[in-house]
């Protein structure tokens, strides 16, 4: 299924695209006039140029590219990090180099992916107790390795 969004692009480069049929994320370059380096541990915010209008019911998530992560140890620090759909403001990426080698950021390179999907909004309901499961309240590692 297809969603109209609408954008304004205030970089140079062309606005994120799919890079194959079936991918889910379109990749976000970095709109920077020079080249950043990112020392090991350090993190940036990262402009990106790109405005967007998200219909209402649907959220941009801004998430690490794989292969950044794990060739150089670049990740999204605030992964995934949420656009809502009454942001107005310009998406920027918090990067984090992971690694302990320094990593250059190029103008227009590609820092992260940006994925769009509908989300529900919840409505409380308050209740003294929950239903039974047969996990019950077991959390970090009861299910096993």
């Amino acid at each position: 299924m297809k969603i109209q969004v609408k954008v304004r692009n205030e970089s140079a480069f062309p606005l994120p695209s799919y890079q194959t049929a079936g991918s889910a994320g379109m990749d976000l370059r970095a709109n920077i006039a020079e080249e950043v380096l990112l020392g090991p541990l350090q993190r940036q915010l990262v402009p990106t140029g790109l405005f967007i209008e998200l219909p209402e019911g649907h959220e941009a998530q801004v998430r690490p590219r794989s292969g950044l992560a794990f060739k150089h140890g670049l990740t999204v620090l605030n992964s995934p990090g949420t656009v809502d759909s009454d942001y107005r403001g310009e998406i920027k990426v918090l990067l984090v180099n992971l690694s302990d080698e320094p990593f250059a950021i190029v103008p227009g390179e590609r820092i992260a992916q940006l994925v769009v999907a509908r989300h529900e909004t919840v409505e409380w309901q308050a209740s003294e107790d929950l239903s039974d499961t047969q996990r019950g309240a077991g959390g970090y590692g009861s299910t096993g390795r």
